[in-house]
């Protein structure tokens, strides 16, 4: 896949996305650990590998703009701005979590963040973003709903039933499968009919686009394209960022159904090191000004993880409060 031009040479927004892609690695890798220590129950599901897409997409986004996640979902939300002591403290169960500690990591948003919520349901994010998008055109706002969800949610009767109506209404959303190969233990070849998910946009007329997903420049400036096209009525787009999970599928995947060979081949397509070294191959950051940004985001995590710990959990006569069925 040939490489497009940068258009990201403006050094504090370059700093800004470097940031934000270190800053999800690190969350992430310090989470898998702190599950590995039992220091948090339950379950978690990484997006180590696959930072680019979520930072370039929300890049790409204004104010106004949405976003929902899947069950992959804590990068998304950091891309958005989400505080990521207050992410840390709802994963402890704790009450100064974005959901006061019941929703975990797959039931947490932040409107004030234009974060609708991942979902643990595959696919279950895509229909809720294209009813999103239904309600900034019926109120005539200028938003535009990012819908991302994995290629496993692209087999799913919510892909195909949210395309043909975000497509039949020319809604403002744009759609984006983070095509990692592997629907849990299952690869995309052994499970979907097409050889590429973004084959399946002519089929509700809209654009698809093959994007590789580990160029952040390149994941931009597709998703900068597909919003504005979005945002000036034209309707839907589908994107598919080719990208890959560098850990298992959940904290308990210990991946025995891949070599370690293909792992290797995409850790030398890692997103980080990508970028990192196209921002000083172009010198439009230098190794000092990368360096800090990498100081500053280890003690930023590890004050997160120390806010978490220290945070008091939920009172049990609250148990029942904003809990919906």
């Amino acid at each position: 896949m040939m490489p497009t031009t940068p258009t990201i040479r403006d050094p504090a927004l370059a700093a800004k996305l470097y940031r934000s892609m270190v800053l999800i690695r690190e969350f992430e890798q310090a989470l898998d650990q702190l599950f590995a220590s039992g220091a948090i129950r339950g379950t978690a599901h990484f997006c180590v590998g696959q930072e680019a897409t979520a930072v370039g997409v929300s890049a790409a986004l204004q104010a106004g703009d949405y976003v929902i996640s899947y069950h992959r979902g804590h990068g998304h939300f950091i891309a958005q701005g989400g505080d990521p002591a207050r992410i840390m403290a709802e994963l402890f169960g704790k009450a100064t979590g974005y959901s006061g500690g019941r929703g975990g990591s797959q039931h947490v948003s932040s409107f004030e963040h234009g974060f609708l919520g991942s979902n643990g349901i595959t696919g279950g994010g895509i229909p809720v973003g294209t009813g999103a998008a239904l309600a900034l055109k019926l109120q005539r706002r200028n938003g535009v709903v990012a819908v991302f969800f994995g290629d496993g949610a692209a087999n799913q009767g919510a892909f195909h039933e949210s395309l043909n109506l975000g497509s039949l209404w020319k809604l403002p959303v744009v759609y984006l499968c983070e095509n990692n190969l592997y629907s849990m233990f299952t690869h995309l070849r052994e499970s979907t009919s097409v050889g590429h998910i973004a084959d399946r946009a002519a089929a509700y007329g809209m654009p698809g686009q093959i994007v590789d997903g580990n160029d952040l420049v390149e994941v931009f400036n597709a998703a900068r394209q597909a919003v504005q096209r979005a945002r000036d009525g034209q309707g839907p787009s589908l994107i598919e960022c080719k990208t890959y999970r560098m850990l298992g599928h959940s904290k308990s995947d210990k991946r025995a159904y891949r070599t370690r060979e293909e792992e290797a081949s995409w850790q030398a397509h890692d997103p980080i090191t990508l970028f990192r070294k196209r921002m000083l191959d172009e010198r439009i950051l230098t190794p000092e000004s990368l360096t800090a940004i990498e100081g500053e985001v280890d003690r930023q995590v590890e004050q997160a993880v120390r806010f978490a710990r220290e945070s008091p959990f939920p009172p049990a006569r609250g148990l029942e409060e904003s809990v919906y069925a």
